[in-house]
């Protein structure tokens, strides 16, 4: 039991992670590798921040604006730049590295007796595990109403023009560089929030966190996809937090059945290929029984 409850915390906590890349992956259709570099680079702020005195909130949110700044240099290379995307995201990745090395001063740095936002007084009443469920919670839950509120003005829906269709977008008088460059920024910024809370949830930052990062928030959007099919954009935030979960719980599933903890960047690899299979499987066996019942009626 306390497992599965574990698995359902850090997937609340990791789908802050999903929800930022999908702004950029499925609404701006921007293949965005910031994020390998932005998850720790939110995670090295917030930790060295605790471990010079500051509250666990106020590191919180200067990890928000590292991620900020990353968005930021990685919209102008690509708008003012013309770097390709990818490229973009690469370039911030690597530059991050060394500086996530100057934020810590070292390799990685511990929380052992800082105060973070899991060792508030209020949550120390609750069972083991259920720290993480109820900030989880609170927390994507205040991003997903932000964001749902966000997207239905007319920034927002200026934004999804421009994912969509930027030539049209331009048409229609919408600077579409800029809706890129603040796109990027409030999803790295998102990243950057969701890298501080994983480090005081775990009680460490360390350099190389980000590693496989990315493939974590695709596998949080492509599951909420593929289990919840055709939905609303609102209703597809929400499939990003749920898509989190179920693939934390297919996690433990697997581990449960004796697979090596080093091997988790394997099988989160092999259970995001399936995901993105499962269409393709899915037509393959309808079409199968189509052929079947034809030959039958043949007969």
């Amino acid at each position: 039991m306390n497992l599965m409850v574990s698995a359902i915390g850090q997937g609340l906590l990791w789908a802050l992670l999903g929800l930022g890349l999908y702004l950029t992956f499925r609404i701006l259709n921007f293949a965005d590798m910031t994020v390998e570099g932005t998850f720790p680079l939110g995670a090295a702020v917030a930790v060295t921040a605790l471990t010079h005195g500051c509250s666990a909130l106020l590191a919180t949110l200067l990890a928000f604006g590292a991620g900020l700044v990353a968005g930021l240099i990685t919209g102008l290379l690509y708008t003012k730049g013309k770097i390709p995307s990818l490229l973009a995201g690469i370039l911030v990745m690597t530059a991050a590295y060394s500086i996530n090395l100057r934020i810590m001063g070292k390799s990685n740095i511990s929380l052992l007796g800082q105060k973070t936002l899991f060792s508030s007084k209020f949550l120390q009443g609750l069972p083991q595990y259920f720290d993480s469920v109820l900030i989880g919670a609170l927390v994507i839950l205040i991003i997903t109403v932000v964001l749902i509120f966000i997207l239905q003005t007319e920034w927002g829906q200026a934004f999804i023009a421009t994912g969509d269709n930027p030539q049209m977008a331009k048409s229609l008088g919408i600077k579409t560089d800029n809706m890129i460059i603040m796109g990027l920024m409030i999803s790295n910024g998102l990243v950057g929030v969701c890298g501080a809370l994983i480090a005081q949830s775990n009680g460490y930052a360390d350099i190389n966190m980000g590693i496989g990062t990315i493939v974590i928030a695709l596998a949080s959007i492509i599951i909420g996809e593929v289990v919840f099919g055709e939905l609303t954009l609102n209703q597809r935030l929400v499939a990003v937090t749920l898509g989190s979960i179920i693939y934390r719980l297919l996690l433990l599933a697997v581990l449960q059945l004796g697979f090596n903890a080093n091997d988790l960047n394997l099988l989160s690899s092999l259970v995001l290929a399936f995901c993105m299979m499962l269409p393709q499987l899915e037509k393959h066996l309808r079409l199968r029984k189509t052929l079947l019942k034809g030959v039958q009626h043949y007969d």
